[in-house]
């Protein structure tokens, strides 16, 4: 047992407490190693050494396979050393082998809560209050004092965009590494940003309501009107245009209904009843 605060031995017995109750708190590094793999030897004296430089920041919980082949064959560990990263009772993040410590730090520095993520939270919020000018000025401030927090970038480009400075936020996300790109939330600002470019130059919704109601198969007034409902966050409005439009004219600017309807699940991260529904209605019609 270590005499670091820190640093804990695990087993079957205490995973649930140590790895899973503790996680709901603090990140927990879990490192599976056995005494035979000097690669463990390796990794292990650096990430004690990890523990004890980030002062609780994360615990560091070690799992020695050859001892606790249950827990090995539950998390599926194939290779050691393995080492997983837990946050809210799962695991969200994980890495294999013996990493260089400005590796293991930057692994570590993309879940660890920073001071600066508290600024950042108020900008986002007060981009919601529509409170622009304010968030701004927030996240300069976070810019300035902690430029590598990896969240910035996101915010930054949140920002740039309901300035409307849609080429300015684009390039912002673009320029992330591609697991960051990939984020449900950073898909779902994309795809809002897609959306913001096709509507800026369409005619106002009250004109394409009308529109409609002369002639309901106008494939680009449902097109268009479809565009409006998302920028007033009228998803369901939106998707029934859509699937309207998918079911009378599919072949409408290259397959635009199914494609934007494939955007707003994107939009809403993939989750949610209205996804479920409209995702399976989808379906059933191109099936």
């Amino acid at each position: 047992m270590s005499d670091s605060p820190y640093i804990f031995e695990v087993t079957v017995e205490n995973f649930q407490q140590v790895v899973l109750e503790n996680s709901m708190n603090c990140p927990v590094l879990v490192d599976f190693w056995a005494e035979w793999c000097n690669p463990c030897k390796t990794l292990m004296p650096l990430l004690a050494k990890l523990a004890d430089d980030y002062r609780g920041q994360f615990i560091l919980a070690k799992v020695n396979t050859e001892e606790q082949q249950q827990l090995a064959t539950h998390f599926q560990i194939r290779s050691i050393p393995s080492v997983k990263l837990f946050h809210n009772g799962e695991v969200v993040d994980e890495f294999m082998g013996a990493l260089p410590e400005a590796e293991v730090r930057q692994f570590l520095n993309k879940h660890i809560p920073r001071e600066s993520d508290a600024l950042i939270d108020q900008a986002d919020a007060l981009l919601l209050q529509g409170d622009v000018e304010s968030a701004g000025v927030l996240l300069k401030q976070v810019s300035d004092s902690d430029p590598e927090n990896p969240r910035i970038r996101l915010s930054y480009a949140r920002y740039m965009a309901t300035l409307g400075k849609l080429e300015e936020a684009e390039k912002l996300l673009q320029a992330l590494p591609d697991e960051e790109k990939n984020k449900p939330e950073v898909l779902s600002m994309l795809a809002r940003i897609q959306f913001d470019r096709a509507t800026a130059d369409n005619p106002p919704a009250e004109v394409l309501e009308a529109r409609l109601k002369d002639n309901p198969a106008d494939s680009e007034a449902l097109h268009q009107l479809a565009s409006h409902k998302i920028m007033e966050n009228d998803y369901e409005h939106a998707l029934e245009l859509l699937l309207t439009l998918l079911q009378k004219d599919r072949s409408y600017g290259d397959n635009a209904a199914q494609r934007e309807m494939l955007r707003i699940f994107d939009m809403l991260e993939g989750q949610g009843e209205l996804v479920k529904r409209y995702r399976n209605r989808m379906f059933n019609f191109l099936h």
